[in-house]
C-alpha cells in the first residue's frame, strides 16, 4: 500500500494538492491520501480526494506526533508536534513499519506538501 500524506495551509487549492502529488508521485500508484484529521474535511483537500478517486484517510494528533520524520521543520513542530505532517500521516496511514519513499515536496506556491510512504495499511 502507498499512501500519499499531506500537509497544507488553510488557502490551498486543489491545483497545488494535485502538484505536489505528481512531483512526489514518480509514477507510483497510490493508494490513499492521508492529513491531519482536523485538514481530512477541508474543502480543497475533499475536491482533490474526489478528482483523483481516492479515500481520504485522517490521522489523530497523537498518532502523527508519534511518527518518525526525516524533515524537521520548526514550523510544523510548532504547528502540529512533527517536524512534517506530509511524512507523519503518510507514514501513520501507511501502517507498522511504513518507510518513506522519497523525501517530502513542496508545490510551487508552497501552500501544500506531500511525501510517500509505503507500508502494510494501518
Amino acid at each position: 500500500m502507498i499512501v500519499a500524506g499531506f500537509g497544507f495551509r488553510s488557502a490551498v487549492s486543489v491545483q497545488a494538492l494535485a502538484e505536489a502529488l505528481s512531483l512526489a508521485g514518480s509514477g507510483q500508484t497510490v493508494s490513499a491520501l492521508a492529513t491531519a484529521a482536523d485538514k481530512a474535511t477541508s474543502p480543497a483537500f475533499a475536491a482533490f480526494a474526489r478528482q483523483v478517486g481516492l479515500p481520504v484517510i485522517g490521522i489523530d494528533a497523537a498518532t502523527l506526533s508519534a511518527q518518525e520524520v526525516q524533515t524537521q521543520s520548526e514550523a510544523s513542530t510548532a504547528a502540529r508536534g512533527t517536524g512534517s505532517l506530509a511524512e507523519a500521516a503518510g507514514l501513520a496511514a501507511a501502517g507498522p513499519g511504513a518507510r518513506l519513499i522519497g523525501g517530502r515536496v513542496v508545490s510551487t506556491d508552497r501552500m501544500a506538501t506531500c511525501a510517500l510512504a509505503e507500508g502494510e495499511g494501518a
